[in-house]
């Protein structure tokens, strides 16, 4: 028994955010690796139409339970949903499930957040920011709780071309920024939006950074600590290799790629890109938690999960190893032989996306028009496009981030802990995994390594 697992036996620990791609992980991993766990507490939120408990159901039917649910078909009865609501006065839980919390919970993981780059910055501001600054006044009332982790990302400084496992001055006061917007025209809004948010590419990143500097004003006595991973993409090894549900970030290129409908990409191709994989960032997370609770750092320790001063890896290397995988492999029903270019040029980007994105899909358009079926392709490319500009900031350029306090909560771990495990390498596509395209490249012994389609693991020269 590992030292990081056994510590989270006969816990409490209370998860928001569990319903997402991150916090389903970590509640995987908590319920396999710690199975005497006392409870996960989850707050959720009524959604689409699904109640707490609905949402809850469907969550425990994910592939990503099955291992944990071979060796423990009933592990769903450590899952505890309350309902809450970030953007409500006291997170809007009801007093009993708060008195319940209080006097329960051990560590709290803060993975909830809203990570849509182009979400309106009052939302964002009152998901990220003050969602956060109310779940820290809920945990200085928590009477036996031992640590706070607080789920970040690495760009939350995506300003700054270094960046230090600190927290930078924010630009602003958080609180009366959201006191300017609060009563505002959400117009208005958006209009000012731009130079509110500075040389910030999104309200996403900037409202992570502001969150940062609410934790480290406001965590008073807590054991704190901040998680910062870079692009998080699909499992390295568990629950089990190319596990994902949503499909965001390069996995969106290179899907559309492989379908042959992206045949330009707007891209730095020598810009190194820092991709992990969930299960690391969940396995980092849960050390920072055992670590923060059993040495309780004097100051708040702020954690860079990122892979590329270890061994970078660029969007262009991405680029040709997904192509050769595509040769070999390649995507059932594609619209076109998969080929893509990439470029930073803006005059080269808009040739060639009018002559290889809008004019066949105007004229396969026509065609599902001409035979009585629903067009299509313009309002794919035209998304596609959209993405495309909001993901160039983060493409075109290379950061370099500090890694001390990664290496050094590394150089903590048991010998069990740090033992790696021996890496199968599988070169057939499994059938389940068509939807699960995913590339990324990972560390291992200064080898690098490529997952496309989940289980296809290859190992690139």
């Amino acid at each position: 028994m590992s030292s990081i697992a056994s510590y989270y036996n006969g816990k409490s620990v209370l998860v928001t955010g569990a319903t997402g791609f991150m916090g389903k992980v970590l509640v995987e991993k908590l319920l396999y690796c710690s199975p005497d766990v006392k409870s996960i507490y989850i707050l959720v939120r009524p959604k689409s139409g699904q109640s707490t408990q609905e949402r809850v159901q469907d969550m425990v039917k994910c592939k990503v339970f099955d291992r944990v649910r071979k060796v423990w078909p009933n592990f769903y009865e450590k899952i505890k949903p309350i309902n809450a609501e970030l953007t409500q006065p006291n997170l809007a839980i009801a007093p009993e499930d708060a008195q319940e919390l209080l006097s329960e919970v051990n560590i709290v993981f803060h993975c909830a957040a809203t990570i849509r780059f182009d979400e309106p910055l009052r939302q964002a501001l009152l998901l990220n920011v003050m969602g956060t600054k109310q779940l820290l006044k809920l945990g200085h009332q928590m009477q036996n709780l031992k640590a706070f982790i607080h789920l970040s990302t690495a760009y939350a400084y995506c300003n700054r071309s270094y960046i230090d496992e600190v927290i930078y001055p924010p630009p602003m006061d958080p609180q009366k920024l959201f006191d300017l917007v609060e009563g505002m025209d959400e117009s208005l809004i958006q209009e000012i939006t731009p130079k509110l948010i500075g040389d910030w590419p999104n309200t996403y990143t900037f409202t992570k950074s502001l969150t940062e500097y609410v934790i480290q004003q406001e965590k008073g006595n807590l054991n704190t600590a901040i998680i910062r991973p870079s692009i998080v993409c699909c499992s390295w090894q568990e629950p089990f290799p190319g596990w994902i549900d949503q499909f965001n970030g390069p996995c969106i290129f290179l899907i559309a790629t492989g379908k042959g409908i992206a045949r330009i990409v707007k891209c730095n191709k020598d810009a190194v890109a820092d991709i992990i994989p969930v299960d690391i960032a969940i396995n980092l997370i849960l050390a920072a938690g055992w670590y923060t609770a059993v040495q309780r750092p004097k100051s708040l320790l702020v954690y860079n999960c990122i892979t590329s001063n270890i061994n970078p890896f660029s969007w262009g290397e991405i680029r040709d190893v997904a192509m050769g995988i595509l040769e070999r492999i390649p995507l059932e029903k594609a619209f076109r032989i998969p080929n893509a270019c990439m470029t930073q040029s803006d005059f080269t980007y808009e040739y060639w996306r009018t002559v290889s994105h809008k004019f066949p899909a105007f004229l396969y358009d026509l065609y599902l028009r001409l035979t009585g079926r629903k067009p299509r392709m313009m309002k794919m490319y035209n998304r596609l496009h959209e993405y495309m500009l909001l993901f160039d900031f983060f493409s075109s350029r290379s950061w370099e981030w500090k890694s001390d306090n990664m290496n050094m909560l590394l150089n903590q771990l048991s010998p069990k802990d740090k033992k790696a495990k021996k890496h199968s390498i599988c070169h057939q596509h499994h059938p389940d995994c068509v939807h699960l395209a995913r590339i990324y490249c990972k560390v291992a012994n200064g080898t690098k390594y490529v997952v496309l389609y989940g289980t296809a693991l290859l190992q690139v020269p």
